[in-house]
């Protein structure tokens, strides 16, 4: 915990600081949502296709998951949300003819929710 997943278009490949932005990421979760540092595990997932409303060109995503276990505020969900949507618009540099739509999930994980480290 907390569990992050990054979607982004491939479009953003050379544009979006990846390593800089999980590092930046991982800072503001520890200091919004007093999480562990260690506990911070980000994946990047590029996606090759993206469509929005009736356009495939010109446009790139980058959605950002962060699962966490129970006892969050809304609040602090919310501050952490708005943070996060921030450290995109530092970490990805604009791309000539596109438009960059982003955008944050904060969600509790589920009572199943187990992970095992080694």
């Amino acid at each position: 915990m907390p569990q992050i997943t990054v979607d982004y278009s491939d479009s953003l490949a050379e544009a979006f600081d990846r390593r800089g932005f999980a590092l930046a990421l991982h800072d503001e979760v520890v200091a919004t949502a007093k999480a562990k540092p260690e506990a911070c595990k980000t994946q990047f997932r590029r996606t090759e296709d993206a469509t929005v409303g009736a356009d495939s060109d010109g446009h790139a995503i980058v959605h950002v998951w962060i699962g966490m276990l129970t006892g969050r505020t809304t609040e602090t969900k919310n501050q952490l949300t708005e943070a996060v949507l921030e450290l995109v618009r530092a970490h990805v540099k604009p791309v000539a003819d596109l438009a960059l739509h982003a955008s944050v999930e904060v969600r509790e994980l589920d009572d199943s929710y187990r992970k095992f480290d080694n």
